[in-house]
């Protein structure tokens, strides 16, 4: 496991990357993933919301119903999911499913996940951070700010051509990306459901 101190200190810079090559990394994931809940102070009561961002239509954009797919075909009561390949969260129903999450819980917390591009060495990197996502802004939607945490997995290069670029992403690389971030949500619920002694 990370050294705790030197972990505390690489996560209060705010963002975390971690590569899916790291033999480490799903262990990484919940580790980040749970200081993070911890420094908020969640608790069994509160309603917490993935939000899983992108299509099925576009390979490159296809990370978030993925992991959402996956979660949802979990048995747990940790996470609420929104966002699935079956019933995507995109660009034209995200503040429709934003309303609807607000509406129908008290204070929810909501953690976005979403496909995004970056630079070339960066591809293959799960970052998590503090604070929204803006969603769309890789393809230059404009789209409202989420989440309390967000999570995005870089998928391609950006910078040109966006649209193309992620119709054009390797399959295996965001199934790869997908495995990473669903395993560590996954022992994300275990080991937060042993450090606050209740069921997942």
């Amino acid at each position: 496991m990370t050294n705790i101190a030197q972990f505390e200190k690489d996560v209060n810079l705010n963002k975390t990357s971690i590569h899916i090559e790291d033999t480490m990394a799903v262990n990484k994931f919940a580790m980040d993933m749970i200081y993070r809940l911890n420094k908020y102070g969640i608790d069994r009561g509160r309603p917490k919301i993935l939000l899983c961002i992108g299509t099925d239509r576009s390979t490159g954009d296809c990370l978030g119903p993925l992991i959402g797919s996956r979660i949802n075909n979990w048995e747990q009561n940790f996470f609420t999911v929104y966002g699935t390949l079956d019933q995507p969260v995109h660009a034209s129903n995200l503040q429709e499913k934003l309303k609807e999450i607000y509406e129908t819980y008290i204070d929810p917390f909501i953690i976005a996940i979403d496909a995004c591009l970056g630079k070339i060495e960066s591809v293959g990197c799960v970052n998590l951070g503090y604070g929204s996502l803006q969603p769309g802004a890789g393809v230059n939607k404009d789209l409202p700010p989420v989440g309390e945490i967000h999570i995005t997995g870089i998928v391609n290069v950006g910078g040109f051509m966006e649209y193309l670029v992620l119709q054009n992403t390797r399959l295996n690389l965001v199934m790869r990306l997908a495995d990473v971030i669903a395993g560590g949500l996954k022992k994300t619920i275990q080991e937060y459901a042993k450090q606050n002694a209740w069921g997942s």
